[in-house]
């Protein structure tokens, strides 16, 4: 078993006392007596990277975000909890099980780069979470733990490009999900893309990346780089869904087999059945299932042409039709673009549609066309990954599985309807419960009838958001 417990603790916290008493509360007294750079300069060393898709190194950014304060105004932490990939589930299943751990590491984080305000960034529609969470930040004040530094809880909507950095920001500030132009660091909450206005940076990390701070800076960089390997050190949360014997949350040391992964959490492929691709998400290229014994690092995914992502791992057996796959992440894609960069949304449309056509073997040489051509200009003029992605996915499935497409163009293979790729709602009796609103879900991000045909940028533009 390969599990192991840094920080997706084996039980639930349940108060702030409770936490101290299991060590909580180290990382911020040793950051206490700690210069802000020394405290950079401890993360930087531990090779701590972003767990929330990009995998960054956490230091440098700190170190650029830091570098970049302001004498106007004080910096911002703020903690993207705003989970939407699909496949993924471990950053709320950190904050179920001890939020502290999350707001000792947004504390540090805040002493390190001069900021007395730390938002963390929630889905409205997480209610367990924001209440787990508001409990622990109202213990945190309430016992002066949280020493000058303001916490608040921001709940903003479902849409899956609110978990894009600078759209998050852009949320928060009052607007839509939409991402912005931004420089190499997010210039505060309140400024857009614009240096020149009067506001302090803003540090944007994902949840799990902070849940690692503490005992970094309790325990020392030696400690976290313990596990792990040279280019990935520590631990990483993984999520298992799809055809596995069970789906589940755990967490492995970096280097550890894919393979070892799915059987530790998901108890392997189901019986008589063999894996045939994996998804780290849809930010990544298709993993194919004789490329499991690949260790779970940003290294030696990224040789085999895909990546870590947030953890997430949807499993297809042999019984999948990869068309049906690549149909599926295509459509949740379209979806969710924002209608901004118009290559973006429209090229993904008809992706979307193409693909459809093609897993109900009613697709002819013309639209595999369509399809190759649509890959190529889909991102252009893109302001966020979002485009990129439908490439990275759909090229991959493409490469590997030319012969499952091929058999849909002449009929060979029967029709089926795109898989189903959506939002992790919960995990239940071993279950993934996955957000089946997304089949009715229209380009301009209603649930009506119909789509108005206006990309969401448009559908409400001049509107003022209900979290506003």
């Amino acid at each position: 078993m390969t599990l192991v417990h840094r920080v997706l603790y084996p039980r639930p916290i349940l108060s702030l006392d409770e936490y101290l008493t299991r060590r909580g509360g180290e990382g911020i007294a040793a950051a206490r007596k700690l210069e802000p750079d020394a405290i950079i300069e401890r993360v930087l060393a531990s090779g701590l990277r972003g767990r929330g898709g990009a995998g960054f190194p956490t230091g440098l950014k700190w170190q650029t975000v830091a570098g970049n304060r302001t004498s106007v105004a004080p910096s911002t932490v703020i903690v993207n909890a705003a989970e939407g990939e699909p496949g993924t589930l471990k950053d709320r299943t950190i904050l179920r099980r001890n939020p502290f751990l999350v707001v000792e590491g947004a504390l540090i984080a805040a002493r390190a780069i001069g900021a007395d305000l730390a938002i963390f960034g929630l889905k409205e529609t997480f209610g367990g979470e924001v209440e787990r969470l508001g409990d622990a930040i109202e213990e945190a004040e309430e016992s002066g733990w949280s020493e000058g530094v303001e916490l608040r809880v921001f709940e903003g909507p479902d849409e899956y490009l609110y978990g894009e950095e600078s759209a998050l920001l852009e949320t928060i500030d009052g607007g839509w999900p939409f991402p912005r132009v931004v420089p190499t660091f997010r210039r505060g909450v309140h400024a857009g893309g614009d240096v020149n206005v009067a506001e302090g940076p803003a540090l944007v990390n994902n949840t799990e990346t902070l849940a690692n701070v503490a005992r970094i800076i309790a325990r020392g960089s030696d400690w976290f780089r313990s596990l792990g390997t040279e280019e990935s050190p520590g631990t990483v949360v993984c999520t298992i869904t799809g055809d596995t014997r069970q789906h589940g949350v755990g967490e492995v040391q970096m280097g550890t087999p894919l393979w070892e992964v799915i059987d530790d959490i998901g108890g392997g492929p189901k019986e008589g059945r063999t894996i045939k691709a994996v998804l780290a998400g849809v930010a990544n290229g298709v993993i194919t299932g004789d490329q499991l014994d690949t260790p779970v690092t940003y290294e030696a995914l990224r040789a085999i042409g895909s990546g870590v992502g947030s953890g997430g791992f949807i499993v297809f057996d042999d019984t999948a039709d990869m068309a049906a796959v690549a149909a599926g992440v295509a459509r949740f894609l379209a979806v969710e673009s924002c209608g901004q960069c118009e290559p973006c949304k429209l090229d993904g449309l008809t992706l979307a549609r193409s693909l459809t056509k093609l897993s109900a073997s009613e697709a002819r040489q013309h639209d595999m066309g369509v399809i190759r051509h649509r890959l190529g200009t889909v991102a252009e003029r893109s302001r966020c990954f979002l485009a990129t992605q439908q490439q990275v996915v759909l090229e991959s499935i493409l490469k590997h599985f030319p012969d499952e497409l091929e058999d849909h163009l002449s009929g060979a293979r029967e029709p089926v309807e795109p898989v189903l790729i959506a939002e992790l709602l919960d995990i239940r009796g071993a279950r993934a419960v996955l957000d089946e609103r997304h089949l009715t879900k229209q380009p301009d991000w209603t649930y009506n009838s119909s789509d108005s045909g206006t990309a969401p940028v448009d559908f409400r533009r001049g509107s003022a958001p209900p979290w506003r």
